[in-house]
């Protein structure tokens, strides 16, 4: 009888090696849903009035290469005017030293959206594919 007592008592002493998946699971689970809940509110876009976006932007280290277009449809590169039959080739001769080939438009909202496109085919034309266009912020 001694001896069943002693074997009883090791079954019940007996640690488990195995690992419990459970909890684990669960907090997968948990952040799945929040991931599935938040990236629908992450999609940032533009608003029906194309110069104003949600976003803040991005910041630039160097001084970036600006082309304004200004609401008599003038293009400026600072403050030298550029015709539209020149602008690809003045363009790509200007960031031809630089280091950062990125162009930015800046056109007023006024701008009838097929000179900006036209802007964008002469710069494309040059070989230039980086271009951006600049929009104000619209404050929440």
């Amino acid at each position: 009888m001694g001896m069943d007592v002693q074997s009883e008592n090791k079954k019940e002493r007996r640690v488990l090696s195995e690992i419990n998946v459970t909890p684990f699971v669960d907090v997968m689970l948990v952040l799945l849903i929040i991931f599935m809940v938040t990236a629908p509110m992450m999609q940032q876009g533009l608003d029906i009035e194309l110069p104003e976006t949600a976003s803040a932007g991005i910041t630039v280290s160097d001084e970036p290469f600006i082309l304004v277009i200004k609401k008599n449809e003038k293009i400026f590169a600072g403050s030298t005017q550029i015709p539209m039959s020149q602008l690809g080739q003045k363009t790509a001769a200007i960031l031809k030293a630089r280091k950062d080939k990125q162009v930015y438009i800046q056109a007023d909202k006024a701008v009838d959206y097929g000179i900006v496109a036209e802007a964008l085919a002469e710069i494309r034309a040059a070989g230039l594919y980086q271009v951006s266009l600049i929009t104000t912020f619209k404050g929440q």
